[in-house]
């Protein structure tokens, strides 16, 4: 097993069937709207939205961490961990602790004075692990999203 690197914009159709992966697990198949083309655009080109970090084994991608800033009106600059995906059938050696250490590591780069993500409150096993970590799993704030429809309507009522 390797350690983390930088992704590049060939990784990103193993990346994309890692979100889709990830989708099936999260019970929601058919939400993923990101194409290949649009992650490729997006985190490689002259200000990229995103950083995202791969793990191979045996010259596959099994795992990938994908980070941006975010801005916090008490501390500042944030990293956000949007996801941290191990396929399925490499989960339990390790990879998760490599990725989740990569984005500590970046964070810390970046003097950053938080670095947030979300999990999903009966994902027991990930949040386990991030307890385990050290990370504080906020169980008191619940997340709060406008989707495409969502938007429109909104923007109708105004």
């Amino acid at each position: 097993m390797n350690q983390p690197r930088l992704a590049t914009e060939k990784d990103m159709p193993r990346v994309l069937e890692l979100i889709k992966e990830l989708a099936v697990f999260e019970k929601e198949p058919n939400a993923v709207e990101v194409t290949i083309d649009m992650l490729q655009s997006d985190g490689f080109n002259n200000h990229p939205k995103f950083t995202c970090f791969v793990v191979e084994v045996d010259q596959k991608i099994e795992g990938m961490a994908l980070v941006y800033m975010r801005y916090s009106t008490w501390k500042g600059e944030v990293l956000h961990l949007e996801d941290l995906i191990v396929s399925q059938s490499q989960r339990g050696k390790n990879i998760g602790t490599l990725l989740l250490d990569e984005v500590v590591r970046y964070g810390k780069s970046l003097g950053v004075k938080r670095i947030n993500w979300e999990v999903l409150d009966w994902n027991e096993p990930a949040i386990k692990f991030y307890e385990k970590k050290g990370a504080k799993v906020m169980r008191d704030w619940d997340v709060v999203q406008l989707d495409e429809k969502g938007i429109e309507n909104y923007l109708k009522e105004i």
